[in-house]
């Protein structure tokens, strides 16, 4: 797992792209940060839309932008929105996690609450390149 430092700076990042988020129809901002392999962060935004099925979450953003920047290999990502409980990634981005074997997943909200989670114990069924994860 990645140490504290790491995780306060991808929690930091993830706050800030939350104030850019485009969330005109939830009123529920999300942002996200993913941390590339080689200790770059990239930061993600809620994007909606009024035809809801074009939105586009936080952890998806922000992991489409490292893509778009070469990025292949990635250890964590951190996703924070003002809720009750630390924010809990949706399906859709539980599998584009599983298809760049992101498997620590750092949840948090803007109370300070935060909680560390594999990717298998959200989406254990995720399909792709995800099935060989267990054995390392």
């Amino acid at each position: 797992m990645i140490n504290e430092e790491i995780i306060d700076t991808m929690i930091r990042m993830a706050k800030d792209a939350m104030s850019k988020a485009h969330s005109p129809y939830s009123g529920r901002p999300v942002g996200a940060c993913v941390l590339a392999s080689d200790g770059t962060l990239y930061g993600g935004c809620s994007i909606e839309n009024a035809a809801y099925g074009s939105s586009c979450c936080a952890e998806r953003v922000a992991i489409f932008k490292a893509v778009a920047d070469s990025k292949r290999e990635f250890d964590a990502i951190a996703v924070v929105a003002d809720t009750d409980e630390p924010c809990v990634p949706c399906g859709a981005c539980c599998q584009v996690m599983a298809e760049f074997k992101i498997r620590d997943i750092i949840m948090a909200n803007l109370k300070g609450d935060i909680e560390l989670a594999d990717l298998m114990d959200l989406a254990p069924c995720a399909t792709g390149k995800v099935r060989n994860f267990k054995e390392g």
